[in-house]
């Protein structure tokens, strides 16, 4: 079928599931996913598509179940704007009554048809515009539902410059803001760790702040498996809900000389010294070391805790309520099988829950709360590390507001979470089984992508009322400054690969964009954090602009800001066997909402690019494109890095020839970099440090070192040399000689 014919069954029915049987690729060529592959999708979603009648039950399955669930519990609306209400009944008119959070009632009658017309506008109500922002009551007729009006955008740095009293046309007004990105586990503060810690990203942000910094933008800290220590990606976690109690500092709550006896209790000092001088975690002996010494803190918490700590602990397990108590029952249940599967019974050591006896699948099942009474420890220690983690991160975030960030942390929201760990266990409704997200291929990724991770049901989300989207967003936008959402994209579209199918078999399931911005305006504008999208990969030019619209900041990669006409000529082909390299494009004409940077975790740091590092690495662990050798691989860089110093060049940076590939100009490259009118500026700290490897390597489980690198010098001495006190300032956008504001606050 062309993209203008009539669908056929199969499509009309993929359609009314919300998938998109046509979609533009990283190229910008149409394409349309195969009736197999869109059968294999739909029947994942329990949706019969064998045949055309099959089809056609299927779609009027749909059908049903959608005016069936009309009216869902949760709408949102846009402050000053007409609230347009699902309303399946035929009656003309009907009485409502909104009532609001602080307890004013707004009365009224909501007219049937938006626009008093027929079709699609007849099936609503419309109600006049609420101008108060928040989550309130809607009763229509005998119907109720939760009615979030929100904010047009998000709240934005400017913003948060005006909170911190720095209006950006007023008279506390200095350089643009820019921050660093780091990934936290790999920080060191002088403290034998193994991993750098919350008290090292406390102490990150101190030192940033006095360079001038107003942000630290970190990795996700979100729970992985305690008792998987191998699972340690931070882009797949067990849960988005909760922290990494390995982050957690015990000595900021139980002092050193508690967390010395715990060492020398445990005899761990050698090794955890051992550990720490790696220049890469060990995460499988580390985690259970630390987990060890935590341990050990908790079984003596009542004798070396004052009786304030304890009570705030009960205070926060309280506040944490079933979500807490479902995460720490699951820590505890994987624990307890894995253990028996250790002591030989290995029925019992499946680590998943979806191989769990079937009276264990859910965390409301009698048996679960029979195992949490049974083993009442364990699960209140598992309790415990989210309270020290969450102590932890609010004593970081206070001490970059302290130290005069205007933001402060930026959190990192991964895109989802490991089909078999707590948080699929506990939203059960709100999951998608039996997929991974995932991307197309696309100029990066020839083969596609799989990432492993499951992600939310658009219909389960509406069906209950968003929640498990709002509980998510409000856990990670906690502490926080902003917040950083990861491939952003999958808010209006995701990429759904069937497990076991290749990543190219996948096809886009669409989400209700609007309906989770609202919701994300609304949380950003209660947390006063701003809200990053990482928009990078196959993005249509229509979510660009409704991310704009709503305040949502995008991403400008140096790698990426490239002449378009030229990158189109030699679209497909790869870089190493194109013609020349496309033209960078100057900074100060980098799309303005947005995050300028250098590179991100997945991507080359600058003198890694520029010595080909990446690609040295793509050889040796089978990477290339298809076709593409290394040697031409490497050619295609040096005309990248051609393009680059002329670039540098035209702007008076720099002159003369082109440095070798061992010289890259990165302090030109920040000066350069440091004249983009964005409105925030992150430098990842591997470039301010001048380090040629990159956090992660995509494609790769093994191999590379991903998430494990170490940094050196320690936080404190990050700005301790003119050289690099100098590189900062090139970021800051202040050329040398220049007068400018001091950087200690």
């Amino acid at each position: 079928m062309s993209r203008a014919g009539t669908p056929s069954p199969l499509q009309a029915l993929a359609l009314r599931a919300g998938l998109q049987p046509h979609w533009t690729d990283a190229w910008n060529q149409p394409r349309e996913v195969g009736d197999a592959a869109l059968r294999r999708v739909l029947e994942g979603l329990g949706l019969p598509c064998g045949s055309p009648g099959q089809c056609a039950a299927s779609h009027a399955w749909l059908a049903a179940d959608d005016a069936a669930h009309a009216l869902p519990p949760l709408l949102t609306a846009e402050r000053g704007q007409p609230v347009a209400v699902p309303w399946p009944h035929t009656v003309p008119q009907r009485a409502y009554r909104v009532t609001l959070e602080d307890g004013a009632i707004i009365a009224g009658t909501a007219v049937r048809g938006a626009n008093g017309g027929e079709g699609a506008d007849a099936a609503l109500m419309q109600l006049p515009a609420i101008d108060v922002c928040g989550y309130h009551r809607l009763d229509l007729g005998n119907a109720q539902a939760t009615l979030a009006v929100a904010p047009r955008r998000c709240y934005g740095v400017a913003d948060a410059l005006r909170h911190a009293g720095r209006d950006k046309n007023g008279e506390g007004a200095r350089t643009p803001p820019w921050g660093l990105a780091v990934q936290l586990y790999s920080l060191r503060r002088g403290a034998p760790c193994g991993m750098g810690d919350l008290t090292a990203l406390a102490e990150a942000c101190t030192s940033a702040a006095r360079a001038g910094a107003d942000a630290i933008a970190i990795n996700p800290l979100h729970a992985p498996f305690a008792a998987l220590p191998e699972r340690y990606s931070p882009y797949a976690p067990s849960s988005r809900l909760f922290l990494n109690p390995l982050y957690a500092d015990p000595a900021a709550v139980f002092g050193q000389a508690a967390v010395d006896a715990a060492i020398a209790g445990l005899g761990a000092g050698d090794a955890l010294q051992a550990l720490d001088a790696r220049s890469e975690i060990d995460w499988v002996a580390l985690a259970p070391l630390r987990y060890a010494i935590l341990r050990w803190l908790w079984q003596r918490r009542e004798t070396l805790l004052p009786r304030a700590a304890l009570d705030d602990f009960s205070a926060f397990r309280a506040r944490g309520g079933t979500a807490l108590h479902a995460h720490a029952c699951y820590e505890a249940i994987q624990a307890a099988r894995l253990g028996d599967g250790a002591n030989g019974n290995h029925q019992q050591a499946a680590p998943d829950w979806r191989c769990w006896p079937v009276t264990l699948r859910s965390p409301v099942d009698a048996a679960v709360a029979a195992f949490a009474q049974a083993h009442a420890d364990d699960v209140a220690f598992h309790a415990f590390l989210q309270w020290l983690a969450d102590h932890g991160l609010a004593r970081a975030q206070r001490a970059a507001r302290d130290a005069g960030m205007a933001i402060g942390i930026i959190r990192d929201l991964a895109v989802g979470a490991d089909p078999g760990g707590s948080q699929a266990w506990t939203r059960q409704p709100e999951t998608l089984a039996g997929f991974h997200a995932g991307a197309p291929p696309d100029l990066y990724n020839p083969l596609g992508q799989d990432w492993g991770v499951a992600v939310f049901s658009p219909r389960g989300l509406r069906r209950h009322g968003y929640a498990a989207f709002l509980e998510m967003l409000r856990a990670n936008l906690s502490h926080a400054g902003g917040l950083r959402i990861d491939h952003v994209l999958g808010l209006a579209r995701m990429w759904l690969v069937p497990a076991g199918a290749p990543a190219s078999d996948g096809a886009y399931l669409c989400y209700p964009l609007q309906d989770l911005l609202r919701l994300v305006a609304l949380e950003s504008w209660r947390h006063r954090a701003i809200i990053i999208g990482e928009n990078l990969g196959t993005v249509p030019p229509e979510l660009n602009a409704a991310l704009s619209a709503r305040g949502v900041l995008g991403i400008d990669v140096l790698w990426f800001q490239r002449a378009q006409d030229k990158a189109s000529e030699d679209a497909g082909a790869p870089a190493g066997q194109r013609a020349e390299a496309a033209a960078f494009l100057p900074p100060q004409d980098w799309p303005a909402d947005a995050v300028a940077t250098t590179t991100t975790h997945d991507l080359p740091t600058v003198a890694g690019w520029w010595a080909g590092q990446d690609l040295a690495w793509r050889d040796r662990l089978q990477l290339l494109a298809p076709g593409e050798t290394l040697a031409q691989a490497q050619a295609g860089r040096a005309r990248e890095r051609v393009a680059l110093w002329q670039a540098l060049c035209e702007a008076g940076l720099c002159s003369g020839a082109v440095p070798g590939p061992q010289h890259a100009p990165l302090d030109a490259v920040l000066a350069w970099l440091g004249t983009a009118r964005t409105a925030l500026r992150l430098l990842p700290v591997e470039d301010l440090l001048g380090l040629a490897e990159q956090p992660n390597l995509p494609g790769t489980t093994s191999g590379h070192p991903n998430w494990q690198r170490r940094l050196e010098p320690e936080v404190r001495a990050w700005f301790g040399t003119p050289a690099l006190r100098a590189r900062a300032g090139a970021w800051r956008g202040i050329r040398p000689g220049a007068r400018h504001p001091p950087a200690q606050r």
